[in-house]
This record gives C-alpha cells, structure tokens and sequence, in this order.
C-alpha cells in the first residue's frame, strides 16, 4: 500500500468517527482504534486518537460551555480518574489482545440491551426527558456503577477508549441528548489531557515523526467530521439519538471483538 493511499484510509476512518462522536458524545477511538491499528500499529495509533479525540471534545466543550452538568462530570471524573494510572501501566507493559476482548463482550452485551429497552418506549416519552428544566438523576450511585466507572478509567488509561464504561452509567444519569454529550466531551477533554502530558513527558515511547505526520494529514478530515456531527446532533430526536448511541456500542463492541479474534488467530497459526 503506497503512502497516499494510506492517508487517504485513516482520513475516511477519522471523518466516520469523529462524525459519529460529534453525534452521540464518544466513539470515536473504540471505532477507530482496529482499523488504523491495522495501518499504523497500536503504539502509534493510540497517541494519534488521543490527540484527535482531545480536539474534537474541546470544540464541543466551547460550543456548549452552558450545558454541561457539573455534579455529574465531577462524580464521574473522580472515578473513572482513580482507574486511569492503572490503564496507563497496562499499556506499557499487559498484553492486550485478552483486556480488549473482554471490553468487546461488554460493549456488544450493552448495546442489545440498550436497543431492545429503547424500542420498548415511545418517542413522547423520551421527549418528555428532553424538555426537562431541572435534571434530576435517576442513576443509584452504588458499588457496581463506581466499579463501572473505574473500569472505564482503566480502559481510558490503556487505549484512550473507556467510554462503553462510562456510558453504561451516563446514559441512565443524563437522559437529555445535549447534556450528555457535552457533559461526556469535557470527560474525554479531561481524561485526554492528562493521558498526553504524562505520555509526552514521562512514556519512553515519546512522539515520534510518523506520529507528527499522521496528525497533520488528518486534521482536515477530522474537522469535516466534527461539522458533520454537531450538524447532525441537532436533527436527530431523543429516540433515534439513544438508538444510534447503543448501535454504536454494539457496533464498536463487534470490531473490537473481530480485531481480537484475527489476532489471536494470527498467533496461534
């Protein structure tokens, strides 16, 4: 494969999913990670989808500043922040193939779950949510979701893709499609700020030339991508919006699974 075609692969790749976090919130990297793995290997992609993700959160961050739910992000900061050094240590030193199967499995059972109980209730229903003034939320903050959280943290911490965590308890905390979105967007602006600092100045891996390339030939895809997305955003309705975030974890879940599977198979042939 020639270098302009490669380019032009990754592009394709951070337009679809940086459109559809612009849409929903996250996605981005879980999406994108197998794929321009596939093209650039692990240790280059995952620095790339940081930097690509940071950028994408903070335009949605200055763009909705008002909306963002600040109880909830700092609940859900603190967690999922206790989880992300030992992310960290695993991407230096774990292997990955077994984390990120388990990872799949979860993100696949999620999104079926979270289909089927969407299709059971009416567009008024949810609209009724999407009119609300004065959030109130309805997540039990108990052991299993500040576990749920932590994992996410983990998993951030690892491959810069711990949202199918942190939306298992979001979804539930912010029923609005705006709130959610921004108030998860300032999640990854945070969590990726702190997974580039201490890659710059503390990983032995550091920045590297190809590294530096491939972010400058994306930069334009993914700016297309994030008009796109917050073009969409403001279509879609609070129904079909819940939908596309459960399809895309059980979409995200079935790529994760399927890049694991060829690399197992790869390894044992």
């Amino acid at each position: 494969m020639n270098e302009w075609t490669q380019i032009l692969l990754i592009g394709i790749i951070v337009f679809i999913t940086h459109a559809l976090e612009g849409i929903t919130g996250f996605g981005c990297t879980v999406l994108a990670l197998p794929f321009v793995a596939m093209l650039l290997g692990i240790k280059t992609t995952v620095p790339v989808l940081a930097v690509l993700a940071w950028l994408l959160a903070g335009y949605i961050v200055i763009i909705s500043w008002k909306q963002i739910v600040w109880k909830e992000y700092f609940f859900i900061v603190l967690y999922v922040g206790l989880g992300l050094p030992f992310g960290m240590l695993l991407f230096r030193y774990l292997p990955e193939e077994g984390l990120k199967g388990l990872l799949s499995l979860l993100m696949i059972g999620v999104g079926i779950n979270g289909i089927l109980k969407t299709r059971k209730r009416s567009l008024p229903e949810l609209s009724i949510l999407e009119t609300q003034t004065n959030l109130q939320t309805t997540t039990n903050k108990n052991t299993f979701m500040r576990t749920i959280l932590f994992m996410g943290g983990v998993i951030h911490g690892a491959f810069v893709s711990g949202g199918p965590f942190v939306v298992i308890y979001a979804s539930k905390a912010l029923p609005d499609k705006s709130l959610f979105r921004v108030s998860l967007c300032l999640l990854w602006f945070t969590l990726n700020t702190v997974w580039i600092i201490q890659f710059t100045l503390f990983d032995q891996l550091s920045w590297t030339p190809e590294m530096g390339r491939t972010l400058l030939t994306t930069l334009p895809f993914l700016a297309v991508g994030i008009l796109t997305g917050n073009y969409l955003h403001r279509l879609v309705n609070e129904y079909y919006f819940r939908l596309i975030v459960y399809a895309t974890l059980f979409v995200s879940g079935l790529i994760l699974l399927f890049s694991v599977l060829k690399i197992y198979s790869l390894i044992t042939l």
